[in-house]
């Protein structure tokens, strides 16, 4: 199982879900999002996370997004399905589901709502490590959850032969930096779950990052690996400080309402977020609009 921990690397999207106008799932257009970011270098594709929508989609939703990313991808890079809900009873069947269904590796949230302590976390996620023989990679938000993954709790679960990642999104570069550390001697996957730590995420020791951004700059996004791989770090910082302009949006809306309003007026029809988090107000979208203009003209992709 560690053996398949290379595969967890580089700049995963955690692709939008296009919409059609009553809401309804648009596969032709979801089909057409992941060729598009394969073609542009990306390492992973990841169904209905945060950017995805995962939180508002519904079971048979969830299974036709895998259905269709799992189809189009066709092995060119590995799938990852966010499985994670509340109970741990509800996260076994969408992680047993997801394997049946053939993703690759298994993303899990943490519980939301109610709050949990760190031995409930480490008990949930080990009861759905035990169902299921897919990688699986935790997944920390506690600013949308209300539930934090305590690095040391991290470095419990890393014991575990199937849990073999994590994603934090905390934005505390701190917190990260401490899953690196307690983890570094285990063959463990550490990525960034926000898009300004990606290249300081890889200068300690971490793999890459669960990119929202990548939706809109996949190239962009995929140059903060390459080039560091490479070696060439003046074009790794080049292309992370690059989504800058774009980042500075969100103060119009939700981070992921954001992002998909700007594949939309990227030319692509991928419709709003699910109501209610939808709205972007005027001055948004001018903003949004010469952002992406910046970013044309400078040859940002």
């Amino acid at each position: 199982m560690r053996g398949r921990m290379k595969e967890i690397k580089g700049i995963i999207p955690p692709i939008i879900t296009p919409m059609n106008e009553d809401e309804s799932i648009n596969e032709h257009e979801l089909a057409n999002q992941v060729d598009r970011l394969i073609e542009a270098g990306v390492h992973g594709i990841f169904a209905f996370g945060t950017n995805g929508e995962g939180y508002i989609l519904n079971e048979d939703e969830k299974e036709i997004v895998l259905s269709v990313v799992i189809k189009t991808v066709a092995k060119r890079v590995p799938v990852y399905a966010g499985t994670g809900c509340i109970s741990t009873k509800d996260t076994i069947q969408m992680s047993q589901m997801a394997e049946k269904m053939g993703a690759d590796i298994l993303s899990i949230i943490t519980p939301s709502f109610a709050a949990t302590s760190q031995e409930e976390l480490y008990l949930h996620y080990k009861r759905v490590a035990e169902t299921v023989s897919l990688p699986i990679v935790l997944y920390n938000i506690p600013a949308r959850t209300g539930n934090a993954l305590a690095p040391a709790t991290v470095e419990k679960l890393s014991g575990i032969d199937n849990i073999v990642g994590v994603k934090d999104s905390s934005g505390n570069f701190d917190n990260m930096l401490q899953y690196i550390e307690r983890t570094r001697n285990k063959d463990f996957a550490v990525l960034s779950g926000n898009d300004s730590l990606i290249l300081w995420n890889l200068l300690a020791g971490g793999v890459g990052g669960i990119s929202g951004c990548a939706n809109v700059f996949p190239q962009n996004m995929v140059a903060i690996y390459e080039e560091f791989v490479k070696g060439n770090m003046d074009e790794a910082k080049k292309a992370q400080d690059a989504i800058r302009s774009f980042r500075d949006t969100f103060r119009y809306g939700n981070p992921n309402t954001i992002v998909k309003a700007a594949v939309e007026l990227s030319g692509y029809p991928v419709g709003k977020c699910r109501s209610p988090f939808s709205f972007i107000s005027n001055e948004g979208i001018i903003a949004i609009k010469k952002v992406l203009e910046e970013c044309k003209k400078a040859g940002i992709r």
